[in-house]
């Protein structure tokens, strides 16, 4: 079974890669694809379910999309949906990922750790031309008083567990485990693999 990845993002397909083992990975650099999917919706989910649409009716391929981001408690969710661009669309790339880290940490420096509690969502949908199956993963954290770990990307390195680390100081291995991407993704495969 082939399916294409509807992401650039190198973080994320290797995280894929490794939680889908037994099923072969496309990626949209592979088949040298440029569709650039506006990401306009209200929810999590929408934003998934038009990445795999859009993608699939320009490749014919079997798609998998996901859209995530971070919903702090505090702010009633925020920035969730607008995770990736709170700060604005020139500023939505995985190159501005530190920026938006650093602008979260200043806004809650005040606050002690109840008042950080934070959730990781991911909502990824597979399509295949014919209907769609949707996986929801959810993590549950704080936000960190400090950016800390070099092994992973986005928000990972102000995401703190229950134990103290954050997602960036976990081996690929344990943050495969653990991740909301691992329980969406786990979703889908039961969906279209059994």
């Amino acid at each position: 079974m082939k399916i294409l990845v509807a992401s650039t993002n190198e973080g994320k397909i290797k995280e894929i890669e490794q939680i889908l083992r037994n099923i072969e990975i496309i990626t949209l650099s592979d088949i040298k694809n440029t569709v650039q999917v506006i990401e306009d919706g209200n929810t999590f989910e929408e934003n998934a379910k038009k990445k795999a649409k859009e993608i699939y009716n320009t490749t014919l391929l079997p798609c998998i999309a996901d859209d995530s981001g971070i919903c702090i408690r505090r702010y009633n969710g925020w920035p969730g949906v607008k995770t990736a661009r709170f700060l604005g669309e020139e500023k939505a790339g995985n190159s501005h990922s530190r920026e938006r880290n650093e602008y979260i940490l200043d806004k809650m420096k005040d606050l002690e750790k109840e008042e950080r509690k934070v959730e990781y969502i991911t909502v990824i949908a597979y399509y295949d031309g014919k209907q769609f199956k949707i996986g929801k993963g959810i993590l549950s954290g704080f936000i960190a008083k400090e950016a800390r770990g070099e092994n992973g990307f986005g928000f990972d390195e102000i995401f703190e567990l229950e134990d103290g680390r954050t997602l960036a100081e976990l081996s690929h291995k344990e943050k495969n485990k653990i991740s909301s991407r691992k329980k969406a993704l786990e979703e889908i495969k039961r969906q279209i693999i059994g």
